[in-house]
């Protein structure tokens, strides 16, 4: 079944992408939950016409996303300060929102779905890494350290 995503999918594709699912996936999920509506002839034409009155946007919104980028990427030492015991490991975790939070500081606002960190949430201290995904075009790479608090 071709379906047209209307907003950004994990692991599926991003909003005005034909893609081709699994029907049950398409009519059980995707459909009822307004992620997609189904690639008919008139419904292809019409996002067509869509995807060509907002090139000219889109050049704007990238442009944006790339100086959010560069300012990241002047973030030459981030550090996140966590509570850890014995053996460097972490009371809790440092998940995706923390990440958003330090980086808010820093003058970056990114949401945090937008953050993946390798390896899923943190548990110990050390250097991590973070791909942080600005526009579907703009992905950016990411050092950071979790340290102990004093």
């Amino acid at each position: 079944m071709e379906v047209i995503l209307k907003k950004d999918v994990e692991k599926l594709g991003f909003a005005d992408d034909i893609v081709e699912v699994k029907n049950g996936y398409g009519r059980n999920y995707l459909i009822p939950q307004k992620l997609a509506v189904l690639a008919t002839p008139s419904a292809k034409k019409v996002l067509a016409e869509n995807l060509r009155q907002r090139a000219h946007k889109e050049e704007k919104i990238i442009d944006d996303a790339k100086q959010q980028a560069e300012t990241l990427n002047k973030i030459e030492d981030l550090k996140i300060a966590a509570k850890a015991g014995k053996d460097d490991k972490l009371f809790g975790s440092i998940t995706t929102q923390d990440l958003s939070d330090a980086l808010a500081k820093e003058g970056v606002e990114v949401d945090k779905k937008f953050i993946s960190i390798f390896g899923g949430n943190i548990k110990r201290l050390g250097q991590y890494e973070a791909k942080i995904r600005f526009h579907r075009e703009v992905i950016s790479d990411l050092t950071f350290d979790v340290v102990g608090e004093a």
